[in-house]
């Protein structure tokens, strides 16, 4: 079961809203809202301030591999 954390106590993790925290990643990728396609494919991601992210029920990720990142959800 996954912990469920605070965007605070986060370093590289989702929302299930279609946000992410990597704060390893460079920093356009850092604090990003994505668009979710059927099937859970997450599209089209967009960079936002830290403040506009929910700020509970963050889940804890290893990494993201921000070279297989889709820029477009019709290409899905």
């Amino acid at each position: 079961m996954d912990s469920i954390l605070d965007a605070t106590e986060v370093i590289v993790g989702f929302h299930p809203d279609g946000y992410r925290i990597d704060k390893t990643a460079s920093p356009m990728n850092r604090y990003t809202k994505w668009k979710i396609q059927p099937g859970n494919h997450w599209c089209d991601p967009k960079p936002v301030c830290f403040d506009s992210l929910p700020q509970n029920g963050w889940i804890a990720k290893d990494k993201f591999d921000w070279e297989r990142i889709s820029n477009n959800c019709e290409a899905i």
